[in-house]
Formats: structure tokens, sequence, C-alpha cells
């Protein structure tokens, strides 16, 4: 094991389910980030809209993240968030950060997979997704790199998706304390790309600048299903 991946191992305080050089074979091959909204970026506690929140220290982790995976690969990754429920703030924070689409309303998760799959020609084992609950294994068995936030209330579900094969890390800490920050930090740390990624931000180097801009090109296209179909419907 590199020096790296040894830190790694013993600094991140999750589950490593899959040994660290492992998930650093499976991040190579990774072409697409997908998260889940309630549970994950934030405790999963509602306003009374329906809405809950997001912090900005996970909102940087997705960036450094995607500007990560650009200085490997010279390409923006596909990012998206699937969700069961309709979230304002979810769709507000897609547009902000220029995610590529936002799924709302799904109950069966896998139909999402499959239709970003047909839609944008990658495979799900080229998918990298980050869950938390019951509504999101039949994404994660199907995914080739899952991180499943972790919860002290959960510890059944937790062990049921290491046995079913469906988990690669669990977080050390749950949604509302920062669990996307920890798992975007893990993979751009296993890129080996780590120091280069965040002294490119701190320099607003050129590499930064024409990721930034790339970045910045789309808007989210919003998705929902209708009569068991993923149609596009922007609910904003």
């Amino acid at each position: 094991m590199s020096d790296t991946l040894l830190y790694i191992a013993e600094h991140f305080k999750g589950s490593f389910v899959t040994p660290a050089e492992q998930i650093a074979a499976k991040r190579a091959q990774i072409k697409a980030y997908i998260f889940d909204w309630d549970g994950v970026f934030n405790n999963g506690f509602k306003d009374d809209n329906g809405s809950s929140s997001f912090s900005e220290v996970d909102s940087m982790g997705t960036n450094m993240l995607r500007y990560n995976h650009y200085l490997l690969t010279g390409e923006n990754p596909l990012v998206a968030i699937v969700s069961g429920e309709r979230n304002k703030i979810a769709f507000s924070f897609a547009a902000r950060e220029h995610f590529h689409a936002a799924y709302y309303k799904i109950a069966d998760k896998s139909q999402a997979l499959e239709h970003i799959c047909k839609l944008h020609n990658i495979t799900p084992q080229e998918i990298a997704f980050m869950f938390d609950d019951v509504l999101d294994l039949s994404v994660a068995k199907l995914c080739g790199l899952r991180i499943m936030v972790s919860r002290q209330c959960n510890p059944l579900l937790l062990d049921y998706a290491q046995r079913n094969n469906m988990v690669d890390y669990i977080t050390a800490v749950d949604g509302g304390n920062h669990a996307v920050r920890e798992a975007s930090e893990l993979l751009a740390g296993l890129s080996g790309k780590f120091d280069e990624t965040i002294g490119g931000r701190i320099a607003f180097d050129e590499s930064y600048r024409n990721y930034l801009a790339e970045r910045n090109a789309p808007d989210p296209v919003f998705y929902t299903n209708i009569d068991g179909t993923i149609t596009e419907k922007n609910p904003l």
C-alpha cells in the first residue's frame, strides 16, 4: 500500500468495507457522481414546505471532487441528484452548482439510474453513488462505487448493506455533520491529486478557471416519474 493510501486508511474514521486500494481502483473508472439528498446533504429534517437544507462545507466538497475529476481526466464529470421527494432547496442547489440533472419524486430509484445510463451512454459501474437509506439500495447494488452515510439509529440497515455487497465505504459522520465533505475528500485523496486539487483552487490557476468555465456551462435538467416513465419536468 502506498504512503497516501496508508494515510487515508489510518485517518479516515469511517468503515472501509472495501479496502482503500480497491476503492481507489474503482474510483479511477468513475465518470459520474450521483447523490441522494435527504439524509445525505443534511440530517433529514424538513421545514414546513418539505425542504431540507445543505451546508457550504459539503458544497465545497462536491466542487473540489469535480475539479479533482477534471484534473484526472480533462473532463467534467456528470453530476446528479436523485431524490424520492420534491425539495425546492435541492433544486436551487443543483442550479447554483450547475449539476447536470435532478430527479425528484422517484419511488424506484433504479429507474433514474437506468435513465441516466441510457441518456449519457455510461454503465452503472462507471457511477459513484452516495446514499443513506432503504430507497437507495436498488441503485447501490448496481453502481461501481458506493458510499453510505452512517447513522447510529440504523445499525441493522448498515449491516444489511455490507452483507449484501451494496456499500464500499460507510462515513464516520452523519448527513448533518458533513458526510458529503468526508466522502468527497476521501475520493479526491484516493486519486493521488489532492494537493494539486487544493493548490489549483487556492491559486485560481488556469486549470481551475478552465474547469470552472466548463462546470458552469450546463444548467440542470429536472426529471420526475409520470405514469411510470421518467419524464423531463421543471418543478421550479
